[in-house]
C-alpha cells in the first residue's frame, strides 16, 4: 500500500544537521501514527552525509536514500525526490528545519480543505518568525520578491521558504516541466502551478533562521534573477507546451540500486 505522505529532504554536504533532523522527523512521524516515508536525496556531498542517511535507513525502512549523479543543485534534487515519491500528499523541506517539522499539519491540514499545493510562507504573519535573517537578507528577499511579482505575475509574500506539500496529482503535473535547478526553482514550479491551474495556498508557518546559509546574496541573487528570465522566455517561446515536451529523466537513482550496480560492475571486471 502506498503511503498517504511522503517526506523529501534535499541534502548537501549535512553531515552536522543531518542526525538530529532525521531522528525529529522520524519521531514526530510515529508520534502522529502516519503512514509515511522518508526520502532523503544527497546531492553528491562531500562529506559522510551518505553514511548518515544509511544507517538510519537499516534502522527504519520508512527512510530511503536517493543520490545525485553529481552535484545538481537544490532543485534537481527536490524533484527528483518528489517525482520518486509514492505518497498521495508530498512534502520537502529544508535539512536544517528552519520550519519545523511540526508545521506540516498546517500544510496538509490546506490540501484537506482544497488546494492542491500548500507552500510555507514567513512573511505572511511575520510574527511567527522564531529568529529572522540577517537584516540584508531580508532586503535582498524583499527586492526579489518585488520582481518576481513584475517578471512572473507571482503575488505571493513568499515564494523561497524550503517547506512546500503538494497533491500528488499536482506534483506528477508540475515536476516534470520544470526545468531550473538550482534556487530559482521555487518561482518556476508556482509559475507552472498557476499555468495548469491548481489552487496554491500560502500559509503562515513557523520559522527561524538557521544560519549557515549556502545562499550568496550578490552572486546567487544575480544568478536567481536570470533565471527568472529564463521562466518568462521559456514560457513565451513555449517550451513548457504540453506538445513535444518529455518529462526530463532523473539521473538520481535509489542508493540501493547504485550498490547493486556498483557490485555488479565489479563483479564483472574480476
Amino acid at each position: 500500500m502506498d503511503p498517504a505522505y511522503s517526506i523529501v529532504i534535499p541534502a548537501y554536504n549535512e553531515a552536522q544537521r543531518l542526525p538530529a533532523t532525521l531522528e525529529r522527523v522520524l519521531a514526530y512521524v510515529s508520534a502522529q501514527e502516519w503512514n509515511a516515508e522518508i526520502i532523503v536525496v544527497n546531492d553528491a556531498s562531500r562529506d559522510n552525509t551518505a553514511e548518515i542517511i544509511r544507517r538510519f535507513a537499516e534502522k527504519d525502512s520508512r527512510l530511503r536514500l536517493l543520490e545525485n549523479t553529481g552535484n545538481r543543485g537544490k532543485g534537481y534534487s527536490v524533484r527528483s525526490g518528489i517525482l520518486s515519491a509514492r505518497g498521495q500528499i508530498v512534502l520537502f523541506t529544508d535539512a536544517d528545519l528552519s520550519s519545523p517539522i511540526e508545521e506540516a499539519a498546517k500544510l496538509f491540514h490546506a490540501i484537506d480543505d482544497g488546494a492542491d499545493i500548500a507552500i510555507g510562507s514567513r512573511w505572511l504573519r511575520a510574527e511567527t518568525q522564531t529568529k529572522r535573517q540577517p537584516f540584508h537578507r531580508q532586503v535582498m528577499g524583499r527586492a526579489f520578491n518585488v520582481l518576481l511579482r513584475l517578471t512572473l505575475g507571482l503575488r505571493f509574500k513568499d515564494t523561497q521558504c524550503g517547506f512546500k506539500a503538494f497533491k500528488r496529482s499536482a506534483a506528477q503535473a508540475v515536476f516534470p516541466l520544470q526545468r531550473i535547478d538550482r534556487w530559482g526553482f521555487d518561482p518556476e514550479i508556482l509559475f507552472l502551478a498557476r499555468r495548469l491551474g491548481f489552487r496554491v495556498e500560502e500559509v503562515p508557518v513557523a520559522w527561524g533562521d538557521r544560519g549557515g546559509t549556502r545562499i550568496h546574496p550578490l552572486t546567487d541573487g544575480a544568478r536567481t534573477f536570470r533565471e527568472m528570465l529564463h521562466i518568462r522566455w521559456n514560457s513565451l517561446t513555449g517550451k513548457y507546451g504540453n506538445a513535444g515536451l518529455a518529462p526530463r529523466a532523473a539521473e538520481t537513482v535509489p542508493a540501493a540500486a547504485r550498490g547493486a550496480a556498483k557490485r555488479h560492475a565489479q563483479g564483472n571486471s574480476d
